[in-house]
């Protein structure tokens, strides 16, 4: 069974102040295992579906090497591994940081098991073009998911 996880937050639960706009803003820990047969590489979307215009993405990463099994605590995006464009306009993590008094956002992280080493993506580019050359790739996705509401 194909599984992501963190250390930082239990499934479900609240995200730490330390990884959101309320704290240093930078990306937990994550590991995952079981993945697909046939997985050479690896990509990870993290959005939020609750936002007020619609999904936001904070987290666009993909090259990941099938050899990794996790991404440390404020993971920087370099050498092999590919960086998109978030929502924030950086090509970097942007963490939970929901307009106050909204209520609680949930906040998804999406690995992808994917069946090409590269996936021939430019650096920077949007989740439209990630998404549409995962397309004829994923062979799985592991999923975790937590909250966060500012007050």
């Amino acid at each position: 069974m194909f599984t992501l996880t963190s250390g930082a937050f239990a499934k479900g639960e609240s995200i730490p102040d330390l990884f959101t706009c309320e704290g240093d803003d930078v990306s937990p820990a994550l590991a995952w295992s079981g993945e697909p047969a046939g997985t050479q590489s690896f990509a990870l979307i993290m959005d939020d579906p609750d936002a007020p215009t619609g999904t936001w993405n904070h987290w666009l990463l993909w090259d990941i090497p099938a050899g990794h099994h996790s991404l440390p605590q404020h993971y920087p995006a370099t050498g092999s591994v590919q960086s998109g464009t978030n929502d924030f306009g950086k090509t970097a993590y942007g963490g939970p940081c929901p307009p106050k008094r909204h209520g609680a956002h949930r906040y998804f992280f999406r690995l992808y098991a994917l069946d090409t080493p590269v996936l021939g993506v430019s650096e920077g580019a949007e989740r439209p073009a990630l998404e549409q050359a995962m397309k004829r790739h994923t062979l799985g996705v592991a999923e975790y998911m937590g909250q966060f509401k500012r007050i």
